[in-house]
């Protein structure tokens, strides 16, 4: 048979796939939406408001599977690998773009084994420092960093994690060492720098506005391009003088790669639709996130220049993990 000759065939087995993905998706059984993070606060959180909410745009039962470790490794790979049909979701965050840069042997390819749906938020970080550091500015910390080279130590919730990258970020666009201390966790690590065991973190605006709002720490910079309606008064890294420097926490749905097109334009509308519900786009705002709600091929050139853009931090970093 010649290669003329296949073509029509092989297209007519493609759109026999794709009906009959399509149809099983229509069946209305449980979707899947996996998690690769514990239960508790942060992503869950938001992953369950939004499949609540997406249960009803769909009329059909969302389930949330937590499928934690690796660094949210072992529940990204159950997704790839689980059927192109649209059952299956992962509700995904940054750790994916780092992962992609950082460890070393992944089981699964982040750009070709699954497909962005849908970007649903985005979530700036907040440079915030310990109220008896003399730092009111971004100018003011790079003077202070330049004169005590290693001295100024911040925070993270852990090695490799957003907080991290953000301030290796920082510290290559503006040359200043800085000493990490790393903790398991977003809490543990605000409360040493409100206690002074550690002077300054790039922490989550959502994680940090509570001990800024109370006084405990001090807000110098967002690292959004525009400023959080949350903190109106606090300037941008870019207005900081820091051209072009945004580093923002980001959510994203996630399919199977070769989930036909019809099926992933219908969760791309259902996940639209019930992002512009009241009750979830005020939960969203109010945890300090942007609704989004991007189209596939939006939230594919979005993930693209994540990866870039964090594997070269992790690059410069020097940060690598098996």
């Amino acid at each position: 048979m010649t290669m003329r000759a296949a073509r029509p065939a092989a297209i007519a087995m493609l759109l026999l796939g794709a009906a009959a993905s399509s149809t099983a998706f229509a069946q209305g059984r449980p979707l899947r939406l996996i998690v690769p993070f514990p239960p508790g606060p942060g992503v869950d959180l938001i992953a369950r408001t939004v499949s609540e909410q997406l249960s009803t745009t769909l009329g059909r039962t969302v389930v949330v599977d937590n499928r934690p470790g690796a660094g949210s490794v072992i529940g990204v790979d159950l997704a790839a690998k689980s059927p192109a049909d649209g059952n299956t979701l992962l509700f995904t965050n940054l750790a994916y773009a780092i992962n992609a840069a950082m460890v070393a042997k992944l089981p699964y390819d982040p750009l070709r084994d699954l497909a962005p749906v849908t970007v649903v938020a985005t979530q700036p970080h907040m440079l915030v420092v310990n109220p008896s550091l003399p730092v009111k500015t971004v100018r003011d910390l790079v003077a202070l960093a330049n004169g005590r080279p290693g001295e100024i130590t911040y925070a993270s919730s852990g090695v490799g994690t957003g907080p991290q990258l953000v301030a290796e970020m920082f510290s290559t666009a503006v040359g200043v060492r800085m000493n990490h201390i790393p903790y398991k966790g977003a809490n543990p690590a605000l409360a040493d720098v409100v206690g002074g065991h550690a002077q300054l973190m790039f922490a989550t605006l959502v994680s940090s506005l509570p001990q800024v709002q109370a006084g405990r720490l001090r807000a110098v910079a967002v690292t959004s391009d525009k400023r959080s309606r949350h903190v109106p008064e606090v300037p941008t890294m870019i207005e900081s003088g820091l051209p072009g420097f945004e580093a923002v926490g980001w959510f994203m749905v996630m399919a199977p790669a070769r989930t036909p097109a019809p099926v992933m334009s219908r969760l791309q509308v259902a996940l639209a639709e019930a992002l512009a519900q009241p009750a979830v786009r005020d939960r969203l705002t109010g945890d300090g996130a942007e609704v989004v709600a991007s189209r596939p091929d939006e939230a594919r050139r979005f993930l693209e220049a994540e990866i870039q853009r964090w594997g070269t931090v992790v690059k410069s970093a020097g940060l690598r993990r098996e």
